[in-house]
């Protein structure tokens, strides 16, 4: 009888034993999906070999915009100078002979003076004219054109910073101006404009142009407006930094200019003897 109950609990300890080795081994129902290896060369958990990193399209933090521009960008683009291009405006008279430019007037002292003294010597110049100026003057804008002077939109009142403002106004204040030069001179040829100091702008140039200006600068500036100014100095400077071709800066108004007005005489002379005077034109 022991024997038997013996045989019996064999029996079902080896029939549950062969059960659970079934259920270990049948699939399941659902597929094991391996969760993906990382990217960064850490094995996965399961022990399978890491997948290469993939590069990224955004360069590491701390790279200089140049150079985040470039990487973003293929081809030729990563090389293009990012050198402005020059403005278009013109500071030589283009032929050998050199240019007399008088900014800042007329004025009603040294405008006549200066007209004489051009007159004397038979040479024509450019007047850059300030708008509020021709307001007060408008008869020496007239004589201006008359003696064979070409005229020259200097703004309306002298404006240093007119380029840095809108295209509109901009565009009013060089109207303005050429407004009141045709008031004194109807039908006046006004073929040029220049910036006040010289400080040019894209914007003050393309609006100078829309209007028939081209814009004309200079290359040898004496400082003429400077204070205590001799006029000695005056014409050295010229006489050593003029060119063929030059275009020179000198003024008639916008104080005293009578250190100007004395450099003119010999000055004159000696420029036409080197160079030539001549007329700007477009």
């Amino acid at each position: 009888m022991k024997q038997r109950a013996a045989l019996g609990s064999g029996v079902v300890v080896l029939a549950l034993l062969l059960g659970a080795g079934w259920i270990a081994s049948r699939p399941t129902s659902h597929p094991t999906f391996r969760t993906a290896p990382p990217a960064t060369g850490i094995p996965a958990p399961d022990g399978t070999p890491s997948r290469p990193a993939t590069p990224s399209s955004a360069p590491p933090t701390g790279t200089p915009a140049a150079t985040r521009s470039a990487a973003a960008t293929p081809g030729p683009t990563a090389t293009t100078s990012t050198t402005p291009a020059p403005l278009p405006v013109r500071r030589t008279t283009g032929r050998k002979g050199v240019a007399l430019t008088f900014d800042d007037g007329p004025h009603p002292v040294w405008t006549p003076k200066v007209l004489d003294r051009l007159r004397a010597a038979r040479v024509r110049a450019t007047f850059c004219v300030v708008g509020s100026q021709v307001h007060r003057h408008p008869a020496l804008v007239a004589r201006i054109v008359r003696e064979g002077h070409t005229l020259c939109n200097h703004t309306w009142h002298h404006e240093l910073d007119l380029g840095n403002r809108p295209p509109a106004e901009i565009r009013a204040n060089l109207e303005r101006t050429n407004r009141e030069i045709r008031r004194a001179v109807p039908d006046a040829r006004i073929p040029f404009f220049r910036h006040p100091g010289g400080r040019w702008t894209e914007a003050a140039i393309s609006v100078a142009e829309e209007l028939g200006m081209a814009s004309i600068d200079w290359d040898v500036d004496p400082r003429d407006w400077e204070k205590k100014t001799r006029a000695s100095e005056i014409t050295e400077r010229v006489l050593k930094k003029a060119r063929p071709g030059s275009i020179v800066l000198l003024h008639d108004g916008g104080g005293d200019r009578a250190a100007t007005l004395d450099a003119c005489a010999g000055l004159i002379g000696k420029l036409q003897d080197r160079y030539e005077i001549i007329l700007l034109d477009t």
